[in-house]
């Protein structure tokens, strides 16, 4: 059976490219992407998921007076497009209990350091890369995890190493820790979540090799 993969956003979702074009390369084994859902109105996500076809809806984070009732809105929507796999690509929304404990290891992000250094409340976007530079860290990089009801606390899945250089700026490091390591290690991890290769004990993950 195919997966169906569900893709959150908030922003502009280079991640979520990453994943279609590395679908449309068929690097995606045993799964597809069937909705992309964004927490904001206007998300660009959302074109990029319609310029390929795939269904694109917005549930706004603003409509719900808490993170409950959001949760429990999405876990209804999540059921109803029968989601096997759920993937935040630039997703900013700490999702309720309500919702992870549904999804106990189905639910996967990308997190821009090597975890467990720079993760945690606060730390997302650039904040993440100026966190790294402030602290001279001689390499960074990303981090795939399963998502729980602690922010960055999952079970570790993949993780891939990256420079840092004289002279970078946030911006820069930004750009380069995307390139070289979450547009290659998310396509990736969604790949063997797919075709069964990961296996879960005691908070460790476990890749099966061929």
């Amino acid at each position: 059976m195919i997966k169906n993969i569900v893709v959150l956003v908030s922003g502009g979702g280079t991640n979520l490219q990453a994943l279609i074009d590395a679908q449309e390369r068929g690097e995606i084994k045993n799964g597809k992407i069937t909705c992309v859902i964004s927490s904001k109105d206007g998300a660009y996500a959302l074109e990029r998921a319609k310029k390929h076809n795939i269904k694109a809806m917005a549930i706004p984070r603003k409509d719900y007076p808490d993170v409950v009732s959001y949760s429990k809105k999405l876990l209804e929507v999540l059921k109803e497009e029968n989601a096997d796999l759920i993937v935040y690509a630039g997703f900013m929304t700490i999702l309720d209990k309500v919702l992870t404990d549904e999804y106990v290891n189905k639910m996967m992000n990308v997190h821009p350091a090597l975890i467990p250094s720079f993760c945690g409340k606060g730390y997302y976007g650039l904040h993440v890369h100026e966190e790294a530079l402030k602290k001279g860290v001689k390499v960074t990089g990303a981090t795939v995890h399963f998502v729980n009801d602690i922010c960055d606390g999952g079970p570790i899945i993949l993780q891939k190493a990256v420079e840092i250089k004289n002279g970078d700026t946030p911006e820069i490091l930004q750009k380069r820790v995307m390139e070289q390591a979450e547009w290659i290690i998310l396509p990736k991890a969604v790949s063997l979540f797919c075709e069964d290769k990961i296996k879960v004990l005691d908070d460790n993950t476990t890749v099966i090799a061929d």
